[in-house]
């Protein structure tokens, strides 16, 4: 017998070494592990009763909605269109619309890394609270233009401003 084989039990069923007993799982870690899946538990529900600790919706709905396709480059002139009529909503020339054209090379950026087509339209949505959001559909990209000042997110706005506001 070497030190690979395990010892064999002697005529009545007990192992050659007396001495030696079987190995259990050691508590502590168990205990911990069940403390720790209990005070998960107990956070959740915590949080579900009284809604401390949770993410609250604070935009709520989309209140209007139009796609805008965006064509132009950041130093030339850009035309601004209804994705879904073709009509014409904004024309900047280069020296016009300096948040638009900032926003534009930020989108335009992800797509080229993405490498999406340029005529994939952009979302302008209004939320609710009153928030406007640009979206590329193409990424899935979202910018939350209130965050960059009101009168940035304006720019935006009056686009939806010259639709409507109808929801889609």
């Amino acid at each position: 017998m070497n030190a690979f084989t395990p010892s064999l039990p002697d005529t009545q069923g007990r192992p050659a070494n007396p001495g030696r007993t079987a190995s259990r799982f050691p508590r502590l870690p168990l205990g911990m592990g069940l403390g720790l899946i209990g005070f998960t538990f107990a956070a959740i529900l915590f949080g579900m009763k009284t809604g401390i600790g949770t993410m609250i919706d604070v935009y709520g709905q989309p209140a209007a909605v139009r796609d805008i396709v965006i064509t132009g480059a950041h130093d030339t002139d850009i035309t601004i269109t209804d994705a879904q009529t073709g009509e014409l909503i904004r024309h900047f020339a280069p020296t016009e619309g300096g948040f638009v054209r900032g926003s534009l090379r930020a989108l335009t950026r992800m797509r080229l890394v993405a490498e999406m087509p340029e005529t994939v339209p952009y979302r302008l949505i209004r939320w609710e609270n009153g928030s406007v959001s640009l979206s590329d559909t193409a990424t899935g990209e979202r910018l939350y233009l209130n965050a960059f000042g009101p009168d940035n997110a304006a720019a935006y706005a009056e686009m939806l401003a010259s639709r409507g506001n109808e929801k889609p």
